[in-house]
């Protein structure tokens, strides 16, 4: 049975394209169902799905990102764009090697995207989803966040409580029922989870490197690769490092 994983950050699109999927696709196993770039970017890796449907954008990483990196987890896997971008955009990806679907969905336009997929399936061709997702991330139009990123954080430390501006935290790590906020000065502690903090921070600057951790690209002064692949980050201001998962390497191919 041919598998896919749906990356969508709204729970009712998501429910909607898979409820599509199942209409016009039936063999096809849905082995995942992710609602932000990171889990998506794990699911490939660990599914191997034959194609994976990505929402552009989607908290921790976008979909190019997302695309940008599927080839190294996972080389076979074919990628399909979900996007509210315009028609005049997204002739862009009118490319071949990928495809897309427009919001909403349309029956007819899943329909053709779903022969096409198929097609490339079935002839074994590999996925070339992340060379088109490179090209466009620097080519294409940033979609508006749904909101304006986060600026101040009230976090806990000890007795007191710090007023800390976003631009100043180096990194947070999920510990328990709290996050870490790490600043030069040191930690505080939050209730947010990593998920919720993805909603909301700056993506230009927030990344995802490991399922408990998001760093402040600001804040990298350099990152290493040991035999295996896996990296670890240093800081500009911080004495510790931070492990990067395998995953996420892609990610830093350019640094």
């Amino acid at each position: 049975m041919p598998r896919a994983v749906v990356a969508e950050d709204e729970a009712l699109l998501r429910r909607e394209l898979v409820s599509q999927l199942r209409a016009v696709w039936p063999e096809l196993e849905i082995a995942a169902e992710c609602d932000e770039g990171g889990a998506a970017l794990e699911a490939i890796e660990e599914q191997q799905p034959d194609v994976a449907f990505l929402d552009i954008r989607m908290p921790g990483l976008t979909g190019l990102e997302v695309a940008a990196a599927t080839p190294e987890v996972s080389p076979g896997t074919q990628v399909v764009f979900v996007t509210a971008y315009n028609q005049h955009a997204i002739e862009a990806f009118d490319r071949g090697a990928v495809d897309y679907l427009l919001k909403p969905i349309n029956a007819e336009r899943l329909a053709e995207t779903v022969k096409r997929v198929k097609a490339r399936i079935a002839s074994g061709d590999a996925g070339a989803g992340g060379d088109v997702a490179e090209q466009l991330r620097t080519k294409m139009p940033v979609e508006a966040p749904a909101q304006t990123p986060l600026q101040w954080i009230t976090a806990s430390a000890g007795r007191e409580t710090r007023l800390i501006l976003v631009e100043d935290v180096l990194y947070f790590q999920a510990d328990n029922k709290y996050t870490v906020v790490m600043t030069a000065e040191g930690e505080s502690l939050i209730r947010k989870p990593i998920r919720e903090l993805l909603d909301v921070l700056d993506q230009s600057f927030f990344k995802q490197i490991h399922r408990s951790t998001v760093v402040n690209m600001r804040a990298i002064a350099g990152i290493s690769r040991d035999e295996a692949g896996r990296g670890t980050i240093r800081l500009r201001n911080r004495p510790e490092t931070l492990s990067v998962s395998l995953t996420f390497m892609p990610l830093f191919r350019n640094m």
